[in-house]
């Protein structure tokens, strides 16, 4: 067998178990498994797609002196992996703002006392590096709450008061809830 040959195929099996390894690992076996959060409630058809994290006795939310998994002031993605992606079926207001039918990859700049949240066209991108901002569609700031008990993974969900309807994203001690109409 030529030198041509054994490179070529030495460079192909390493493809092959490179390509393997990171289906794996997002895919078959993550360590931070796929969550979805759903909710039907007369014209709301909601649907947040994204990869939970666990604390795993980590600092998650801080600064980046004191070693936080997701430090003030930067960009995360709301989870892990994969970007997190929201859809609606028909337009909503979204904490207090219209929104347009249609899937939107969301993240998070947190802070200690609120989040800016966004929702980005830029959908199904690989959620380590930040988006475009240019493609944000929109940003809005939420207050967090502190919660009594600490959530172990990071949880989206929706939950029904007497206000209506909200998405709850909580981890650690932090929550915060957005409102939808």
């Amino acid at each position: 067998m030529s030198l041509l040959k054994k490179i070529l195929l030495s460079l192909f099996v390493f493809l092959i178990v490179v390509t393997g390894y990171f289906t794996y690992v997002l895919f078959i076996n993550p360590k931070s498994p796929l969550g979805t959060a759903e909710i039907q409630k007369g014209n709301l058809n909601l649907s947040v797609s994204y990869f939970r994290p666990f604390k795993k006795e980590r600092l998650i939310f801080g600064t980046a002196k004191e070693g936080a998994l997701v430090p003030f002031d930067t960009y995360w993605r709301l989870g892990a992996n994969m970007s997190t992606k929201f859809e609606t079926a028909s337009p909503i207001s979204f904490h207090g703002r219209q929104l347009a039918a249609g899937a939107y990859r969301m993240y998070a700049i947190p802070y200690a006392d609120h989040w800016i949240l966004a929702l980005n066209s830029e959908v199904g991108a690989f959620g380590y590096y930040p988006p475009d901002y240019a493609n944000d569609v929109m940003r809005v700031n939420v207050p967090t709450q502190n919660g009594s008990a600490p959530v172990e993974q990071f949880t989206i969900d929706f939950v029904e008061d007497s206000t209506g309807v909200s998405m709850r994203m909580r981890w650690d001690t932090t929550a915060v809830l957005v409102g939808i109409k």
